[in-house]
């Protein structure tokens, strides 16, 4: 008795098995999440911090280095970088895979709590984290704009309102503002007015933090009601400040409008936002402007596709709780690309059941032999999803890439078993009695055949890495769809035979005459073939050997990569100016490179912003026409044919990279590959790196190289005469506080809505902020002789120094990274192999 036996002979039990295989395998379809690539996504977490004015090294000193020595007693962290701007850090923390990222949570809060203790008193707040990777493309870019409000205003209820509500939905890790313009009170103030009304800028400072506050007040219990107690307590606007009195001369009121003037204005001046309409832009109402940018980033491990999706649900019920002056656009959506291209391969494997059926038919010129191996093929399939259900698969391109492989693995069990049942019925025997000798026949090969094709992919299922990740469900959708085609093969196929095929018939039509004429050829045709190949074994058997060998030197000399290059529908770009740049030559730098990128005829929209790396730099984010609205050209083909554009405009470098679904790495680039030079000693590392940069770019097999190295910006040395100091009593403590007032938009108070919290800002004029003689109007008072004393009496002042723009960080050491994309029909250890040797040849320190 066979193992198929039982199922033969209890026909409505082995249908009733197929219809459950039926009915699990759509709900385990229709239930599965769409996504690109099966989820690769490391345990990434980023710490930021802020302290506005500081320079970079302040920030990487200060800031970095205590919470990078905390961070690196974390076990799990696989690797660790830093960026460190002006007034900003950054850090990213990159767990191993099989690392829980809310364990590692809670390691990095307690590493911060321990740290605390080392950071600089005056931050405006601690360190937050969240669960994102940098390196990440986004997935979503929301655009806010309008004709009517301003600006603030717009930014005012992107943050208060729409980040916040987004950032809640499930799948969001991060929720960036690009073009960050929070409201704020700017009181600007002339310290040479301030010294000629005989006032202490520290005491008008005083005077201005005391002015507004939102303390507790009680309230009022009396025998028969309650009262609460309210002050007008607080300045709410900038029109109340002008009239503040903050001193007196000669008996009379000193008020903020006889020293300078308070405006309402936005906290960080230095940021901007722009979003433009491409060239094949589809949205009639999306205009070019300044703007506010929603910048949306998946959690680690979360669905794109239903992120996305949940996103999308809740915009109606967004755009009604904000102004309906107020135009808000979705600017990017990369599910697009990835729905596109897992239908590509849904069709593919549709064309290949169907062709898998055709060729079945054409072999055995029969309908009913023909449609029983066939319903194997879309319950196998079918049962094959059900299984990825509770293993939180997902249909993407490499599970749906197994599924249409196993078509031929799923089918071949069957036909196999259709041959032998098929073979007894030529003999004359009934069918029912074919069907039970023929399963007993064939159950061990078929078992064996099946259980030797899961071998083979069993070590892809327990390999590590990112590598392992990505073929783990490969080989299981695969290996399930196997079995499954086993149990199908072993009960359905053949009751399905003893039930329903009758003896062949010799073919009746021409069709079928001349389809099976043509057979007969073929295999007379093979027979004469392998006749003359065992007439001359020893030519075959050197024909083998040469086979073997020539196998063995195109797998040893074929060049190697990671991953395809994909196209996603969505580019990424850095543009960057000179180091010395100001804010205002950026903007105008930026819109030269939007005129140049809207004019493709690829772009669908693209948006940029500047400030949030630094003022001589600029980020952008290109949304693509989709590939079914009639784009022909590839990403890089668009990168390909934007390059020497982009390269002619004059007084900025712009690098563009096509967005990847896998990113190894924390660390965000300019273009798709980063080499990274670390060191312990500074200036060994900025002496190497340009020479190693310099190499780079001469080498043919690489484009767009560039360094994240910029030490080479404008800077402005004060020399303090320590002696001269002494004698007014003054501390360069005093010194940095005085210029920081007025440079350093420094946020001395705050006050409160319903809403939010909104930051009072003083600074000096703008006229005179553009310059390096604010200094000598700069005035402290001297604590011994109790007047106030000019900053030029005891400081020097070189407007000729260089400084760092960016410091960064690789583990705890400094590091610069040099960015590069492969040129055309390099494969990446092609590329790696060239900059290993030009550092070879520049005798670069270990």
């Amino acid at each position: 008795m066979s193992i198929s036996s039982p199922f033969i002979r209890r026909p409505v039990a082995t249908g009733l098995m197929a219809i459950a295989f039926l009915l699990v395998g759509i709900v385990g379809y229709v239930s599965l999440p769409v996504a690109a690539l099966p989820n690769v996504d490391f345990p990434t977490l980023q710490v930021s911090a802020s302290l506005p004015g500081a320079s970079p090294e302040t920030m990487a000193s200060n800031i970095a280095t205590p919470l990078e020595r905390q961070f690196s007693l974390i076990s799990g962290v696989s690797q660790m970088t830093s960026v460190n701007s002006f007034g900003s850090t950054s850090i990213t923390l990159q767990f191993e895979l099989n690392q829980d990222i809310n364990t590692d949570f809670e390691q990095v809060q307690a590493a911060i709590n321990a740290a605390s203790a080392q950071l600089p008193a005056n931050l405006p707040a601690q360190p937050t984290i969240r669960k994102v990777n940098p390196a990440n493309a986004p997935i979503m870019i929301l655009s806010l704009s309008s004709d009517t409000l301003p600006l603030d205003v717009v930014d005012n209820y992107a943050d208060v309102i729409l980040s916040q509500q987004v950032s809640r939905i499930d799948g969001v890790g991060l929720v960036n503002i690009g073009g960050h313009t929070k409201p704020a009170v700017r009181i600007r103030l002339d310290p040479r007015k301030v010294a000629a009304r005989g006032l202490q800028f520290d005491a008008v400072k005083s005077a201005i933090v005391e002015a507004t506050t939102n303390q507790p007040k009680g309230n009022i219990v009396g025998p028969q009601r309650g009262l609460t107690v309210y002050a007008n307590d607080q300045i709410l606007t900038a029109q109340p400040w002008n009239d503040l009195v903050v001193g007196y001369q000669n008996g009379a009121p000193v008020r903020i409008r006889d020293l300078g003037d308070a405006i309402q204005s936005i906290e960080n001046n230095q940021v901007g936002a722009w979003t433009f309409p491409g060239k094949a832009n589809t949205d009639p109402n999306m205009k070019a402007g300044q703007s506010i940018l929603l910048i949306i980033y998946q959690e680690p491990g979360a669905n794109v596709i239903k992120t996305v999706e949940r996103i999308k649900k809740a915009l109606p019920g967004l755009q009604a709780d904000i102004p309906p002056g107020i135009g808000l656009h979705v600017l990017m959506d990369r599910t697009q690309t990835i729905s596109a291209s897992v239908k590509d391969v849904k069709i593919t494997l549709l064309i290949t059941v169907v062709l898998v059926v055709v060729v079945i038919y054409l072999f055995l010129l029969n309908v009913r032999a023909t449609l029983i191996p066939s319903a194997v093929i879309p319950l196998a399939l079918l049962a094959a999803t059900a299984v990825m259900l509770p293993l939180h698969f997902s249909l993407d391109n490499l599970s749906l890439m197994a599924l249409t492989i196993a078509v031929g693995f799923v089918v071949d069990d069957a036909i196999v078993m259709v041959e032998v049942i098929w073979k007894r019925l030529e003999r004359g025997e009934p069918a029912f009695e074919a069907a039970l000798a023929g399963a007993g026949e064939i159950n061990f090969t078929v078992l064996s055949i099946s259980i030797s094709l899961v071998a083979v992919f069993t070590p892809l299922m327990f390999m590590g890495g990112v590598v392992g990740l990505l073929m783990r469900e490969f080989a299981f959708t695969l290996s399930a769809a196997v079995l499954l085609s086993l149990l199908l093969t072993l009960t359905l196929t053949p009751m399905l035979c003893g039930r329903f095929l009758k003896p062949p018939r010799p073919p009746s039509n021409p069709f079928t005459r001349a389809v099976d004429r043509g057979f007969r050829g073929l295999e007379h045709g093979y027979v004469r073939a392998l006749d003359r190949v065992l007439r001359h074994k020893l030519v075959t058997l050197v024909v083998f050997l040469v086979t073997i060998a020539g196998a063995a030197v195109l797998y040893a000399t074929a060049q190697t990569g990671f991953f395809p290059q994909q196209d996603t529908g969505f580019l990424s770009g850095v543009m960057v100016t000179s180091q010395d740049a100001s804010f205002t030559k950026t903007k105008q730098k930026v819109q030269d490179v939007a005129r140049v990128v809207a004019a493709d005829p690829g772009v669908a929209g693209f948006g940029m912003f500047v400030g949030s790396s630094g003022t001589n730099r600029a980020n952008m984010f290109i949304a693509l026409k989709p590939k079914d609205s009639g784009r022909k050209a590839t990403a890089d083909q668009i990168i390909t044919r934007l390059r020497p554009k982009l390269a002619s405009l004059i007084g900025v470098q712009t690098f563009l990279q096509a967005a990847q679904d896998i990113n190894v790495g924390g660390r965000p680039g300019q273009a798709q590959y980063q080499y990274t030079l670390s060191d312990p000693d500074l200036t060994e590392l900025d002496a190497w790196s340009p020479k190693l940069l310099t190499r780079m770019q001469a080498l043919p097999q690489l484009k767009d190289v560039s360094s994240d190295q910029q030490s080479e910006g404008g800077a402005l040395n004060l020399t303090i005469d320590r002696a001269a100091a002494s004698r007014f009593g003054i501390t360069p403590t005093q010194v940095d506080s005085a210029i920081y007032d007025l440079i350093g938009q420094d946020e001395v108070t705050q006050y409160f809505t319903q809403q939010n919290s909104f930051h009072v800002v003083i600074e000096g004029p703008p006229d005179l902020q553009a310059t390096p003689d604010i200094f000598n109007s700069v005035y402290i008072l001297s604590p011994l002789t109790n007047k106030t004393v000019p900053l030029s009496q005891f400081m020097k002042v070189d407007p000729n120094g260089i400084s760092s723009l960016t410091v960064n960080h690789q583990g705890e050491y400094p590091a610069t990274t040099l960015s590069f994309n492969l040129a055309p029909g390099v494969a990446l250890s092609q590329a790696t192999q060239a900059v290993q040797a030009a550092r070879d040849q520049l005798g670069a320190p270990p």
